[in-house]
């Protein structure tokens, strides 16, 4: 008795049958799908409002400024208020430059800026280094009094420091300026939070061909820490190059001060100021550090969530 199989062609008109038509693609979104999206949309809308919002109210102040900056004492105290200028002439950047010694200030807030954060980061980097890759009585001691240190007020401290400062004979000098800022707790925890995540096979490895704990810092750990090297930097470029109580307490000599500093010098005792002047000095204090903040702004994200997870 002889079976009758079916052929290969029978067999595959049979699996087609069988299996059900395929929904043609790019035609038509499913209800649950169109949900979604109408539901996502409000709150996208929502958070580029927010955004708008938020990027106005602190542009706003800066372009008042760069505004002002041109404008006359009466165009200043115009009713209803004039936003634009009735002339985009340099007077009152010519007055600022004829009234404050504006190269020296210039260079005293460049030269502070630079030595100022360079040594931070210094200090930072070694502290950090030291309480993550060593092994010393009281190491979680040290990391406490950095986390302490993060809650202290900057002014709490300024009369100690005033009173050391007068005591060493540093009143109107540079040193007196630049010492007693120096520790930054901020750029120590950064720091520490980004070394807890690098590859500690790497600097085994080194420890292993003979390099020490000064080769391995700069030659392994530092490459490998640009972007939050790069994010400590810049606030601290930032916070010394705008530094104002503290300069102003222990310097009263024109030659020494720096640029918010010298913008005291164009105040006058009985209280009629010239906005135009001022604003037009306030930009030149404020150009320079929202150029450096643009250029690395792409680092400081990058440099402040290094350390966020620390698998």
């Amino acid at each position: 008795m002889s079976l009758d199989l079916p052929t290969r062609a029978e067999r595959q008109k049979t699996a087609s049958a069988a299996t059900p038509p395929r929904a043609p693609r790019g035609r038509r979104e499913g209800p649950e799908r169109r949900e979604r999206r109408s539901g996502a949309l409000p709150g996208t809308v929502a958070s580029y409002v927010t955004m708008v919002v938020a990027v106005a109210v602190m542009s706003v102040p800066l372009v008042w400024m760069l505004f002002a900056s041109f404008k006359q004492p009466d165009e200043i105290y115009s009713i209803p208020l004039q936003w634009l200028p009735g002339s985009f002439a340099p007077d009152n950047y010519a007055q600022v430059a004829d009234t404050l010694p504006i190269g020296r200030l210039f260079l005293n807030s460049l030269g502070l800026t630079i030595v100022g954060s360079g040594l931070k980061m210094l200090l930072g980097l070694c502290c950090a280094y030291a309480l993550v890759f060593l092994e010393f009585p009281g190491k979680k001691i040290v990391f406490g009094v950095v986390i302490f240190a993060l809650l202290i007020p900057q002014q709490i401290t300024i009369i100690p420091n005033y009173t050391l400062v007068a005591s060493l004979g540093w009143l109107n000098t540079y040193q007196g300026i630049l010492v007693p800022g120096l520790a930054s707790a901020f750029g120590t925890f950064l720091f520490r939070q980004h070394f807890l995540t690098l590859p500690v096979s790497i600097l085994e490895a080194a420890a292993l061909d003979g390099a020490g704990h000064w080769r391995r810092l700069w030659g392994f750990v530092l490459p490998m820490s640009l972007p939050t090297i790069a994010a400590v930097g810049l606030v601290s470029m930032v916070a010394e190059g705008h530094e104002y109580l503290w300069p102003f307490l222990v310097v009263d000599n024109a030659e020494l001060m720096t640029l918010p500093v010298g913008l005291t010098l164009l105040q006058n005792v009985d209280g009629l100021n010239n906005w135009g002047v001022l604003m037009a000095a306030t930009v030149l204090v404020t150009a320079p550090i929202l150029a450096v903040f643009l250029v690395l702004q792409r680092r400081l994200v990058a440099g402040l969530t290094a350390g966020a997870v620390t698998g």
